[in-house]
C-alpha cells in the first residue's frame, strides 16, 4: 500500500474534489484539520492548514501545497474522464500525452497539488 500526504488549503473542498470528480472513499476525517481518502492500495492524506503537518520547520519555511510530486490514479476511459472533469471545471496543467505504456494527463486538484490520470494500454 503506498501512503502519500498532501498539504491543502481547505479540507472539505479537496475531500470533495477526490470523492464526487476522482471517485476516492473517504476513510477517516479529523474535523477540518486532516481527512485520509483511499483508491485501491493508494491513501491520500490531505493536511489543511490546522494540522500538525502545516507547522512551520525551525528555519521558518511553511508546508505549502502545490508542485510537480503527485500521486498516480488509474482511470478507465480516460477521454471521457477528462471531458467530464473539464466540464465540472478541473484545471489541467496539459492535454493528455501518449507514452510508452499508457495515456495520462495532469490535473490540479483544489489547492493547486498535481494529480496525474493514468489509462494503461
Amino acid at each position: 500500500m503506498a501512503q502519500l500526504r498532501y498539504m491543502v488549503l481547505d479540507v472539505e473542498e479537496t475531500i470533495t474534489f477526490y470523492t464526487d470528480q476522482l471517485g476516492l472513499e473517504l476513510v477517516e476525517q479529523f474535523g477540518p484539520a486532516l481527512a485520509i481518502l483511499r483508491q485501491g492500495d493508494l491513501d491520500l492524506g490531505v493536511a489543511g492548514p490546522m494540522a500538525s503537518a502545516s507547522q512551520p520547520m525551525p528555519d521558518g519555511a511553511k508546508p505549502t501545497p502545490g508542485g510537480w510530486n503527485r500521486c498516480v490514479l488509474m482511470i478507465e476511459n480516460l477521454a471521457e474522464k477528462v471531458d467530464s472533469l473539464r466540464s465540472n471545471g478541473v484545471v489541467f496543467r496539459k492535454d493528455i500525452v501518449d507514452g510508452p505504456g499508457g495515456k495520462q494527463i495532469l490535473c490540479d486538484d483544489p489547492s493547486g497539488n498535481a494529480v496525474e490520470l493514468f489509462e494503461a494500454h
